[in-house]
């Protein structure tokens, strides 16, 4: 406890408060657009507990499984959004939060932590190993694969457009077993860089545990509260569920990614910072969509691979342009500009869906 400055100490009360509040304003009816926007809040701060505790553990641990565990209980919050919006029949919500993490970490987080890095870097290049990329692009590609084959599918009506459930199952399994492979084999191999320490004093483990617990159930809670204003509060500000689900949870429920990421890269940790993006690209396209899509079985909207063609464009396109800018193990001021470019116009088109 003596590890964690004044200035976390005071962070901590405050997100507690926030967390009390959200509860309170839902338990009253407040106006849903005030419950939505301190349940996002709330949100984004337990997300910020994760990234706390999860650093301090993870400087017992390699940056390889650092990077595995922060994106793992960086997920947490919108595994709960998901979840909820699924049992409440949000299916346009999940759907766009799912991709809308998917997009706002391979494009927006990944972006600013590769602006940071080259910033802070001498000569103005941010450099770190090309595997995790490229590996990365692979399981992309991999999902994007299954989503494709769905989205065509469904356009022309074919006979197997009529078990879009059935195959969203077994491409979720694929998707799972591909990635356990690729995880078994990642953690076990030695990682180039592997010398970056992680800095800073580390939390007592019991401390940090507690606080994942504590954060894991406050995220619970409020992904309740938040889900259950999201309509009322869409219609108050008249924009649409796929913007509210792509953009504004997709942020808030990544806030570990768009905290950790950046400052890691900004303090030159560049191998540690593409981990924990990269990681979390990965773990949403191959883990947690294909995890969301099995637990959907038990809801009476299950979830599947099919969707939109614009955002079945937009996945292949991102997947194309995370290997093409970060497959050579190095990137510059310009392509972060680039992909945070990407995300912008990709939120301003769905505000307009």
């Amino acid at each position: 406890m003596n590890a964690l400055s004044r200035r976390s100490q005071l962070g901590i009360l405050l997100i507690l408060v926030t967390t009390i509040v959200a509860g309170a304003l839902d338990a009253a009816a407040a106006t849903p657009v005030v419950v939505f926007g301190v349940s996002a809040a709330a949100l984004a701060g337990l997300a910020w507990i994760v990234a706390l505790a999860t650093e301090s553990v993870g400087t017992r641990l390699s940056p390889a499984a650092t990077g595995v565990l922060q994106s793992t209980l960086g997920n947490l919050p919108e595994l709960f959004v998901v979840l909820f919006a699924l049992r409440a029949g949000e299916t346009v919500v999940a759907q766009t939060s799912i991709i809308g993490s998917l997009f706002a970490n391979a494009l927006l987080v990944l972006g600013l932590a590769i602006m940071a890095g080259s910033f802070r870097a001498g000569d103005g290049v941010m450099r770190f190993g090309r595997k995790l990329p490229n590996d990365t692009s692979t399981l992309l590609i991999l999902a994007v694969f299954i989503i494709v084959l769905l989205g065509v599918s469904d356009t022309v009506g074919d006979r197997a457009s009529h078990h879009q459930q059935a195959i969203s199952v077994v491409g979720a399994c694929v998707l799972l077993a591909v990635y356990g492979s690729w995880l078994w084999g990642y953690l076990r191999q030695p990682h180039e860089h592997e010398e970056e320490s992680h800095g800073g004093a580390a939390l007592p483990i019991g401390f940090s545990v507690a606080l994942l617990v504590g954060a894991g159930v406050g995220a619970a809670l409020v992904s309740d509260w938040f889900v259950s204003s999201i309509s009322p509060a869409a219609e108050s500000l008249h924009v649409s569920k796929s913007f509210v689900g792509l953009v504004v949870v997709a942020i808030a429920g990544n806030a570990v990614e768009n905290v950790a990421g950046i400052f890691l890269a900004w303090k030159g940790k560049s191998e540690l910072a593409v981990s924990v993006v990269k990681n979390s690209v990965s773990q949403i396209a191959v883990f947690l969509f294909p995890v969301l899509v099995l637990l959907s079985l038990f809801f009476a909207t299950p979830l599947t691979f099919v969707m939109l063609p614009v955002y079945i464009a937009a996945l292949l396109l991102t997947a194309i342009a995370v290997w093409q800018i970060t497959g050579d193990g190095e990137a510059t001021m310009f392509e972060g500009a680039a992909l945070v470019g990407l995300y912008v116009l990709l939120a301003v088109l769905t505000f307009y869906e």
